[in-house]
This record gives structure tokens, C-alpha cells and sequence, in this order.
């Protein structure tokens, strides 16, 4: 009997202290003193990964404005192309345009992730102060019975099954407990990450709200420049027309110069015991005419499409070459006209009798004078710039025939 109470104490013992041992380790300074590691839940790591996509189409489309930007520094360093300036900053424009709309989806997103963060972090506030409360009472309640409350209430059971129950019932009080203890922590590590959040996102709609600002500044940057652009486009495009009007006045002055010239012809020849006047410029010389001019072409014969979508017919074939080079006759002839000739510029008109005629145009000095004679290569004058939109060339045309322009490659010799 002696001995079966001897068991029974030391079980006794023994339960009460792994119940003490127990509640001791559930309410350790070091359990609920230790250090919060902040760790994002999985709707905080939906939102920076919506966010990182975000930021990276951000990052395309400021890439495609700087090509743009590049492009443009480009067109207004090598051409006087304002068509193209125009297009490109249209499309710098629609760039910086998808760039706001994106920046404004952006914010729209921050502005929600926030009020749900906001939302979640009161939430996850009020429950903890209801679970500190809770805690807080549970301790005091421990530390008020003393740390030897356990063993008392298990000593104090008046048979072996009052023992187990109370041992089974303290069980369950350090389990839950302990499981307050973590859902403390849990809450505390919730806290810190929606907080660490929510700095972060009102950090980025900050400056979200500064990128924003500076791309709708930017925006009304371009389209001031381009209105400019497209006033300049209009002044130009205003030019380009009273400049064809002018050519066309001038073309139809030629025309009716070498009119005059043909009928005047015409009326010599026809009188009686007159002599026909010797033809110099035969189709025997096709493609074999020296150069009036050694040079690139500038623009062929024909009609021509500017980029202002503006066209211009071209009697004759542009030969670029360096302002005072010597202009030669490609044959002999009579100078029928040395003067100024509106667009064209300088103009030496040279006759070659039955008809025929060549017209060399943009010059900057004439050597020759009305009604003189030359000899094939003999220089008439020099090469100049009459129009500020073309580079210094000669306007060469032939007009072999009734005073009717042709292709003058058709006649120079096969070399270029």
C-alpha cells in the first residue's frame, strides 16, 4: 500500500512538472520577446508583382521615346525635312501619350493596392489588440497563481482519475496558450509587412505622381512644338506653292521666248533669196554631247514628287557642282538670251539654228552677251545657287526641235 502511494506521488511529480515545464516555455521572456521578421502575404506579393510588369512596360515605352528622341535630334541635324520632323513628333507625342495612360493606370492600382493595404492593416490591428488583451490577461492570471499552481491543482486531485483530468485540462489551457502566443507573433509579423508595404507604395505614388507630372509637361511641350511645326509646314508648304506659281510663270515666259525665237526664224527663213541658217546640233550628236558641267545630278528630267506631296515638272536635269565652276557650250551657237530669268536665275539661252536650242540656268556669272557666237566648249558663265532649297548647280535643257524639251542625258555622252 505504501509503495502504491510512493508510485503514485512520483507520477504526480512527475506530470506537474512537465505541466510547469510547459507553461514556463508557452510565457518565456524569449518567446514573447522575439524579433518580428517581416514576411509579405500572398496578396502583397500579387501587387509588387503587378507592379514589377508594370514598371517594365514603363521601361519599354521610355525606351521608344528615346529611339524617337534620338531620331529626331538626327532628322534636325542632317536634313531640313520638316514633314518628317512633323511625323516624328506626332509619334513622340502618342509615345508620351501611352506613357501618361499607363502612369495613370499605375496610380489607379496604387491608389487601390493602398486602400486595401489600409483596410487589411486596421483589420490585422484589431485583432491583436484582442489577442494582446487576451494575453495579457493570461499572464496576469498565471503570474498571479505563482508558478506552482499547476503542481497544487494536480497534487490536490482526491483520486487518480481527478489527476488525469486536470492533467488533460492544463494540457489543453498551455496548448492554447501557446497557440496565442504564435498567433501574436503572427499578427506582428502581418503588421510589419503591411506597413513596410504601405510605405513602399506610397513611396511609388509619389513618385509616380512626379513622372506623371513631368510626362504631362512633356506632353505639352510637344504639342506647342508641334503646332510650331505644323504652322512652319504651312508657311512652307505656302512658299513651296507661290515658288511653283512663279516657276510656272517662268516656264511659260521660256516657252514664249523660244516662241518668239521660232517664229522670228521661221518669218527669216521664209523671205525670198534668204539663206537657212546653218544647223549646228544634229541627231548625230545623241550621246555624244560633252558634259556643260562635270557634276552629280542633282534631279532628272520629268516630274517630281516632293516629300510636302507637292510635284514639279523639270525640263531639264540639275547637275551639282561647286559655285563658280566654268559653265561650256556643248555646241556652237548663237547666244539668243543673257539675262536673269525669275526662279531659274541667271539664263543663257543659245540657239542652234533649225530649231534647236540648249538652256543653261542657276548661273552666277554670264561671259557672254546677247547676239554673240561660240564654239562648242567655249565658257558662257559659272555655276550659282538661284534656289536656297537646292544645293549650287547648273540647270541644263535641251530642246533639239522646235524649241520641245527632251532629255538632256539623252544626249550627253554615256559617262555618268
Amino acid at each position: 500500500m505504501l509503495t502504491s502511494r510512493r508510485v503514485r506521488l512520483a507520477l504526480v511529480l512527475a506530470v506537474a512538472s512537465a505541466v510547469a515545464s510547459a507553461v514556463a516555455s508557452a510565457f518565456a521572456p524569449s518567446a514573447l520577446a522575439a524579433q518580428v521578421r517581416p514576411v509579405l502575404p500572398p496578396s502583397a506579393q500579387q501587387a509588387a508583382e503587378r507592379l514589377r510588369e508594370e514598371q517594365a512596360q514603363l521601361e519599354r515605352l521610355r525606351a521608344e521615346r528615346t529611339e524617337l528622341e534620338q531620331r529626331m535630334r538626327r532628322l534636325q541635324s542632317s536634313a531640313r525635312d520638316v514633314s518628317a520632323e512633323r511625323a516624328n513628333l506626332e509619334r513622340q507625342a502618342a509615345a508620351t501619350s501611352r506613357l501618361v495612360r499607363s502612369l495613370d493606370q499605375q496610380l489607379g492600382s496604387l491608389v487601390e493596392e493602398v486602400e486595401n493595404v489600409n483596410v487589411s492593416l486596421a483589420r490585422t490591428q484589431d485583432e491583436l489588440a484582442v489577442k494582446r488583451a487576451t494575453l495579457r490577461f493570461r499572464v496576469q492570471e498565471i503570474y498571479k497563481r505563482g508558478p506552482l499552481y499547476s503542481v497544487e491543482a494536480l497534487l490536490s486531485a482526491e483520486s487518480f482519475g481527478s489527476l488525469v483530468a486536470r492533467y488533460k485540462y492544463l494540457h489543453l489551457v498551455a496548448k492554447r496558450d501557446r497557440a496565442l502566443v504564435k498567433r501574436v507573433e503572427t499578427l506582428n509579423n502581418q503588421m510589419t509587412a503591411q506597413r513596410f508595404l504601405l510605405v513602399r507604395l506610397r513611396g511609388d505614388m509619389e513618385t509616380n505622381r512626379m513622372v506623371k507630372a513631368q510626362e504631362e509637361a512633356r506632353l505639352r511641350r510637344l504639342e506647342l512644338q508641334r503646332g510650331r511645326t505644323l504652322a512652319q509646314i504651312q508657311a512652307q508648304a505656302k512658299q513651296a506653292e507661290d515658288r511653283l506659281k512663279q516657276m510656272q510663270r517662268d516656264e511659260e515666259r521660256r516657252a514664249g521666248i523660244i516662241a518668239a525665237l521660232e517664229e522670228s526664224r521661221r518669218r527669216l527663213e521664209s523671205r525670198p533669196n534668204s539663206v537657212p541658217t546653218t544647223r549646228t546640233l544634229t541627231t548625230a550628236d545623241i550621246g555624244r554631247l560633252d558634259w556643260p558641267v562635270d557634276g552629280d545630278i542633282v534631279y532628272r528630267f520629268g516630274r517630281l514628287v516632293n516629300p510636302n506631296s507637292t510635284s514639279i515638272r523639270w525640263n531639264g536635269v540639275g547637275i551639282g557642282a561647286a559655285i563658280g565652276t566654268p559653265v561650256k557650250a556643248v555646241s556652237t551657237g548663237e547666244v539668243a538670251l543673257a539675262e536673269a530669268s525669275g526662279t531659274y536665275g541667271l539664263t543663257v539661252i543659245l540657239q542652234h539654228g533649225g530649231g534647236a536650242y540648249s538652256i543653261y540656268s542657276s548661273l552666277g556669272s554670264v561671259s557672254v552677251r546677247k547676239g554673240a557666237k561660240v564654239n562648242k566648249g567655249d565658257v558662257i558663265g559659272t555655276v550659282g545657287q538661284s534656289d536656297p532649297d537646292l544645293p549650287p548647280r547648273l540647270h541644263f535643257e535641251m530642246r533639239p526641235k522646235d524649241g520641245v524639251a527632251v532629255d538632256p542625258l539623252e544626249w550627253l555622252r554615256r559617262q555618268r
